[in-house]
């Protein structure tokens, strides 16, 4: 099935290409005109939903089915449902907890629950992938800053963030919905949010390989591959990377940075899945960057998948102006092919959404509340 998932994307027109690299978000609640005219210009590689499309559990398995009636090769479906404060289902479900409190329990058995209902839960509403688990690792120092990461990250420790996540993993991918871990390479230092500006993050690449990114690295190299997608930050490091950490004098983001995605995350921590940015319309990477100059450095930076998460005509911008830089050289066709081989691959471990069924829903909904009655979790405030 994998080779002849790749044959199918590399055989596909340039234009089918580009959409495939492009991961968006849609306008409203349904298929309307517009939302159709996007998904079949486009025909996008992913699609990821935000609480703005979700009305009722009917309504977004029918939009999702719907996404996937209008896309003609299968769609990532994605969402990014971590609980706690990052919890977009809340209005057609009971809150899912925190993580934060799941590491403060001490419970690693809720660390599993939590990513077995998320993945039944999810696949019963049409979706195969989660933007979870956060990897951050978020000690005394860093609770302070307003980042927030406060309550999203499952350990003060790599230690405490490898042992949580990956049984989350084993939780969410057993119930056969994939996961993405994120945002490489670590960003719990940042002082400021990247939705609002760029975070820059004072560590060296000793420092990194130390603490952040020690846990990555482990399950890089476990054999079962349990992680198979990593999304990268909007983060800017320029204690590791002095030379290239500003380009025309300005920050230079992780997501664009071809010394981050392909110099530190393939080549020397060799890891072989789909890498995905975090949104390009998010301050830190559009107050400093036009959305086509964006996506091109993205690409080139070896990212294999763009987030657009809400504007259509910034969808369309990056699209025109990826087929561009293709047609002009700027972007090997190599370096597509090559996106599109890690795509290939991670949709062949995507499983069919479940038959949607209310009742097992409820019953889910149920698993949510005695979880939180467990750990003493009620949503609201800095959970």
């Amino acid at each position: 099935m994998i080779n002849s998932l790749i044959n199918e994307l590399l055989q596909l027109p340039l234009e089918r290409k580009i959409g495939q690299l492009l991961y968006i978000g849609l306008p409203g609640t349904v298929i309307d005109s517009q939302t159709r005219n996007i998904l079949e210009a486009i025909q996008p590689g992913g699609v990821i939903i935000f609480g703005r499309n979700v009305a009722s559990p009917l309504q977004l398995r029918e939009l999702l089915d719907g996404v996937r009636e209008t896309v003609a090769s299968q769609p990532l479906l994605g969402i990014d449902q971590e609980g706690g404060l990052v919890d977009r289902l809340r209005r057609i479900t009971t809150p899912m907890p925190a993580v934060r409190t799941i590491r403060e329990h001490g419970d690693l058995a809720a660390a599993r629950a939590l990513g077995r209902i998320s993945g039944e839960m999810l696949r019963l509403l049409g979706f195969n992938m989660n933007f979870a688990p956060v990897m951050s690792i978020m000690n005394d120092a860093r609770d302070l800053l307003q980042n927030g990461l406060y309550s999203r990250s499952f350990g003060r420790s790599p230690g405490e963030v490898l042992g949580y996540t990956t049984v989350y993993l084993r939780g969410l991918q057993g119930a056969g919905c994939l996961g993405c871990a994120k945002h490489f390479p670590g960003i719990g230092t940042g002082e400021i949010d990247s939705h609002i500006e760029v975070p820059i993050i004072k560590l060296t690449h000793d420092d990194l390989i130390a603490q952040d990114l020690a846990p990555y690295i482990e399950l890089f190299q476990r054999e079962d591959e349990i992680v198979k997608a990593v999304m990268v930050s909007h983060g800017a490091f320029p204690d590791f990377d002095p030379k290239d950490g500003i380009v025309r004098g300005r920050l230079l983001p992780a997501s664009l940075n071809y010394q981050i995605v392909t110099k530190l995350l393939r080549e020397e921590l060799t890891f072989t899945g789909l890498v995905v940015t975090d949104d390009l319309e998010m301050g830190a990477v559009a107050k400093l960057y036009e959305i086509e100059e964006a996506a091109i450095a993205a690409v080139l930076a070896g990212e294999d998948m763009l987030l657009i998460c809400a504007r259509p005509d910034l969808i369309r911008r990056a699209f025109a102006g990826l087929l561009d830089a293709v047609n002009s050289g700027q972007i090997p066709l190599e370096r597509i092919d090559d996106a599109l081989t890690h795509i290939a691959v991670y949709k062949s471990a995507v499983h069919p959404p479940l038959a949607f069924d209310e009742t097992k829903f409820r019953l889910l909904t149920q698993e949510i509340v005695v979880l939180n009655a467990k750990l003493n979790y009620v949503y609201g405030g800095k959970s």
